[in-house]
């Protein structure tokens, strides 16, 4: 049984050979790539022969998969699969494993980085003193008190409400699904983006939420209501976006991710807005979670070889 690990995984090639050959001893040749590669015969090259591939958020289509005739498994080191195309995996009979959980913690964190810096002003505030400015015109507010609404509540929306009622905030959710969460009320999406402060996108990237904030959800929001999105680029449309923040439709937003991954260009819509807080798609990607996502990798493996796959997609 062969397995490729396609690419680094953030944390050193002696730790993850030691984490592969604990859960996995003698049961599989292991080739690692201490580079990244995406064009389609960089990826065939590295994984025509292998039975299972490692792989975190690049592109890896049928283009691919289809000339990789022992391929059985991929796994995802990462929480979203909308790269992979997993229809005609099943159509191959190829078994897809995500790490759901490694990023849960880390995301989270940013969120409450781009909630508190929108609050209080961190940014301007920074620029101002290096100035030789003062306090006039970034005077802030505090959480405590404040509506806080997550939409989709899935572990890191979960971990989300969690800290934000630890912050003293009213905690608002909207779901397709309604769960029993203490403290959080479960409203319909329009009411949460009428009333909340603070909203935070936690929905995966699908067809049913492909463009879910456009230009009709942003002007319900509160003028001066702030929108932060870690979840996935195309969740929002970013040219109504862009004008929201422009016009004042909303007061500002944080925003971890766009329709690619970076480097964005630099004449992105988004950049030349107020107000606009953007980070390059780094909330999941703290040294711990690059630990802990290696270890599922090597659970992933290790449960599939014994025939109990787990986090199948």
């Amino acid at each position: 049984m062969k397995i490729t690990f396609l690419e680094p995984l953030g944390i050193s090639q002696e730790m993850l050979a030691g984490m592969a050959s604990k859960a996995l001893g003698d049961k599989a040749d292991i080739v690692y790539y201490d580079t990244r590669v995406e064009d389609t015969p960089g990826l065939i090259e590295r994984s025509r022969d292998a039975d299972c591939v490692v792989l975190s958020n690049f592109k890896y289509g049928k283009d691919v998969i289809s000339q990789c005739p022992s391929l059985k498994m991929i796994c995802v080191a990462f929480t979203g699969v909308d790269h992979v195309d997993v229809n005609y995996c099943r159509e191959r009979g190829i078994t897809v494993c995500n790490c759901a959980g490694y990023s849960t913690v880390a995301v989270a964190d940013l969120v409450f980085g781009f909630a508190i810096d929108l609050a209080r002003n961190v940014a301007a505030c920074d620029k101002a003193v290096r100035a030789e400015g003062t306090k006039a015109g970034l005077v802030g507010y505090e959480l405590e008190g404040k509506r806080f609404g997550v939409i989709g509540t899935g572990a890191i929306g979960g971990r989300v409400l969690k800290i934000a009622q630890a912050f003293g905030c009213e905690t608002y959710a909207y779901s397709r699904t309604k769960k029993d969460m203490e403290g959080v009320n479960f409203v319909p999406m329009d009411e949460l983006l009428e009333t909340c402060d603070i909203i935070s996108l936690h929905v995966p990237l699908n067809d049913a939420t492909r463009g879910l904030i456009g230009k009709a959800e942003l002007a319900k929001m509160k003028k001066t209501a702030f929108l932060i999105n870690t979840a996935r680029g195309p969740v929002v449309d970013s040219e109504a976006l862009a004008e929201a923040l422009k016009s004042g439709v909303i007061a500002g937003a944080g925003v971890d991710v766009f329709e690619m991954e970076p480097p964005v260009p630099s004449d992105h819509v988004l950049f030349g807005c107020p107000n606009l807080i953007a980070t390059p798609h780094v909330a999941f990607a703290t040294q711990q979670a690059f630990e802990k996502r290696a270890a599922i990798v090597c659970e992933n493996i290790k449960k599939w070889l014994d025939g109990a796959p787990q986090n199948v997609i």
